[in-house]
């Protein structure tokens, strides 16, 4: 019943994003659907619904950017796995590049007009070029 409570609690906050990107008057298209993979990069990074309270006014795209880069760990989600730095200073570098890389991957898929964002390939190559920069590799 809690999954359910939650899976609906996240695709209701899914949704309004939709509503909000094509109730503009734009029409359906890959754009639409870059801002929305954006919106959900920033939600699962940050632990936090695009209709947090806490915006004061903003939004998840603002909020995040106003934070980026010098205060990521301040935004991102404390839940994180690598978030808890138990090794060397050469580790903690590449976690905090790697999640301004997802941030800044997050904000350039959701910016306000279609035609600024971030095409879907060059998404998926920030996204394994982040990937690569944890791994060391």
């Amino acid at each position: 019943m809690l999954l359910l409570a939650v899976f609906r609690s996240k695709l209701t906050s899914h949704l309004m994003v939709m509503i909000v990107e094509y109730g503009a008057g734009n029409e359906v298209s890959a754009y639409g659907d870059v801002y929305s993979y954006g919106i959900l990069l920033l939600e699962m990074f940050t632990g936090k619904r695009p209709t947090d309270d806490l915006f004061n006014g903003l939004n998840l795209h603002s909020y995040v950017k106003t934070f980026l880069p010098e205060k990521v760990l301040q935004i991102a989600d404390p839940t994180l796995p690598q978030i808890n730095f138990e090794g060397n200073s050469i580790e903690q570098n590449r976690v905090l590049e790697c999640l301004v890389s997802v941030f800044t991957t997050g904000i350039s898929c959701s910016v306000e007009s279609p035609q600024e964002r971030m095409g879907i390939a060059d998404v998926i190559a920030q996204l394994f070029s982040a990937r690569n920069e944890l791994l060391g590799t």
